[in-house]
């Protein structure tokens, strides 16, 4: 597969993961509520792996002509969002001092984290639009292994930035208690907007 085209997808992944979204609310009002930044980014890259794996074993072209596999993916998928972005809502940021999470509390945000990103329709929407247009059927490379390459470039640069904006939220508002609770409840404020917009573009179109 030519370098040319990975980069090329690298950078238009970039621009869409910078542009703010659940998988940002979820990474920064879980760093503000004191869990562990690297469990809730690994839940999102988990999650995204996953929606790979489903993309590049053919399954996803399958699940996108489904109609009804679609419907209860986003009815999932939004009330999901809105279920988590209530709780953060209703429990904002609490960040203290020593000690570290809970092994229990890193495993929970490992699976909301997992949840809040492979439970996103428009995440397996933006897979089976965006790889294969940087794929090629005549390549060197199996198609296979050309999307699951351009899904793991995603995966990873997800991780990367997502480590990077809820370590650095934590860092600058560790001392403005005030401020990380608001952040906190906007973040889960926007999670519940997203999964209504999602239950609404499905179900109103």
């Amino acid at each position: 597969m030519a370098a040319t085209s990975v980069a090329a997808f690298w950078a238009v992944a970039f621009l869409l993961i910078i542009v703010p979204g659940p998988d940002w609310a979820f990474s920064i009002s879980a760093s503000l509520r004191g869990g562990s930044v690297i469990a809730a980014v690994g839940g999102l890259a988990i999650g995204y792996a996953t929606l790979t794996v489903v993309v590049a074993a053919g399954i996803g072209a399958l699940v996108a002509r489904n109609p009804g596999f679609l419907t209860a993916l986003t009815l999932a998928g939004g009330l999901y969002l809105m279920w988590h972005g209530a709780r953060t809502f209703a429990r904002p940021a609490a960040l203290g001092g020593g000690g570290g999470a809970p092994a229990s509390s890193n495993r929970a945000l490992l699976v909301r984290g997992i949840g809040v990103s492979g439970l996103n329709p428009k995440g397996l929407l933006v897979f089976l639009a965006l790889l294969p247009q940087f794929a090629s059927p005549r390549g060197s490379w199996p198609l296979a292994a050309q999307l699951g390459l351009l899904g793991l470039v995603f995966t990873l640069t997800c991780a990367a930035f997502y480590l990077g904006l809820g370590s650095s939220a934590r860092k600058i508002l560790q001392t403005r208690p005030a401020a990380a609770a608001a952040i906190t409840r906007l973040s889960g404020a926007a999670m519940c907007v997203i999964g209504a917009v999602l239950l609404a573009e499905r179900f109103l179109a």
